[in-house]
């Protein structure tokens, strides 16, 4: 039996709390700030919108280095809410590790998938 005396008390858990809430905040207004982005630069273009239009957008290097932090950005905020949702949701452990890597899995997949398609335009 445990008994707290004071300001002591017992903490049990991983404490991930703070820093995923704070990094699910921080990925999400990236997230926010790259869409403003580009319905900015979709909105005061002039012209018809198609191939050429979007390949224009991505060609910068800046816009390349933006969206590449928001693929990572995306990635993690994935990561951490499927993270949350396994641990909650799916009590058997083997049951929930099969699931976490093959979430990992699937991030690296569509990274590399997002990075490929990023750097051929």
């Amino acid at each position: 039996m445990s008994v707290n005396y004071g300001s002591k008390r017992i903490v049990v858990g991983a404490h991930y709390g703070l820093r995923d809430w704070l990094s699910q905040r921080i990925t999400g207004g990236l997230m926010a700030l790259f869409t403003i982005v580009l319905l900015a630069q979709l909105i005061f273009t002039r012209g018809p919108i198609g191939y050429d239009l979007w390949a224009g957008i991505f060609a910068a290097q800046w816009m390349k280095v933006l969206t590449f932090s928001v693929i990572v950005a995306l990635l993690y905020h994935v990561w951490v809410g499927m993270r949350d949702v396994w641990m909650d949701y799916v009590q058997p452990v083997g049951i929930r590790l099969v699931l976490q890597i093959f979430t990992i899995v699937w991030l690296v997949g569509c990274a590399g998938w997002a990075i490929q398609v990023l750097w051929k335009i």
